[in-house]
This record gives structure tokens, C-alpha cells and sequence, in this order.
């Protein structure tokens, strides 16, 4: 029940980043809560749940993001989770992969920390930036951004 529970959450978590949800956001985590980057991402980590809210819902107004998960894992106890994700920056006509793993407070309700990594270095020159040679579309990844209600 716990590592659905988890999974639960995360689906949530990103429903609200694309509905560009604030409050929703600040609901997903605990008031400490930390999301890493990778090197390179100027003001990162973001610390604190009102950061980590700001910034995504900054990433949907100015870059047009929206987010797919493409494969979740969590604990049996739910207290971690990892996902691989896509990152579609609409705006700008570019993609990102990674992965991000997750840890949770005690009863599974809160998010206190992300740790995202990307699939490769983000190379401007690419539309997409993935996995050399690895076939996402043969793999039933994602291809488009999705269908936002009301932002579409």
C-alpha cells in the first residue's frame, strides 16, 4: 500500500507542475524540502518548498514546461521513489530525459527531497537532449508533450 502510496504522490507532484499549481506544489512537499540539480543550473539546489514551487511554476510560464513519467519505482514502505522522466520545454523547442529519485517523510504524504539526473548533458544545440542510440520511441517513451487542459 505505502509504495502506492508513493507513486501516488509523485503522479500528483507532477500534475501540479504542469498545471503550473503553486499552492498544489507547496502541498506536494515539506516546508525543508531540497530538489538537486545537476552541476550548472544557476540557483540550484532549490531549498525550501516555496523555492522549489516558484521555480517550476517559473519553468511553466517562461519556457512553456510540461512533464511526462515514463517509469516509476518505489520502495515497498514508500518512503523512497525513482522515476525517469521527459521535461518538454514547449517554448523553446527543446527536451530534456532524466531520472530523479525521491525521498518522503515518515507517513508518505510529503516530499523531502529530489535528486535529478539528467540522461546526458543538456546540449543547447539539441532539440532533445537523450540517450545516444537508446530507441524511446520503441520503447513506448513519450514523443510529444502532453495535452494541458486550459494551458493548451
Amino acid at each position: 500500500m505505502s509504495a502506492e502510496k508513493a507513486e501516488a504522490l509523485i503522479r500528483h507532484y507532477f500534475d501540479m507542475c504542469n498545471a503550473g499549481d503553486r499552492q498544489g506544489l507547496l502541498d506536494c512537499f515539506t516546508p525543508d524540502g531540497v530538489h538537486y540539480f545537476p552541476p550548472g543550473l544557476h540557483g540550484t539546489p532549490w531549498r525550501g518548498a516555496e523555492a522549489i514551487a516558484d521555480g517550476w511554476v517559473w519553468c511553466v510560464e517562461k519556457m512553456g514546461s510540461k512533464w511526462t513519467i515514463e517509469k516509476v519505482l518505489c520502495s515497498p514502505d514508500g518512503r523512497e521513489g525513482v522515476i525517469e522522466w521527459t521535461h518538454w520545454k514547449t517554448a523553446i523547442g527543446e527536451a530534456l530525459r532524466g531520472d530523479e529519485w525521491y525521498i518522503f517523510n515518515d507517513d508518505v504524504t510529503k516530499i523531502r527531497e529530489i535528486r535529478a539526473y539528467y540522461a546526458s548533458p543538456v546540449n543547447k544545440a539539441e532539440p532533445m537532449n537523450k540517450l545516444h542510440d537508446f530507441d524511446y520511441e520503441g520503447r513506448g517513451y513519450h514523443m510529444e508533450p502532453p495535452v494541458v487542459p486550459g494551458r493548451d
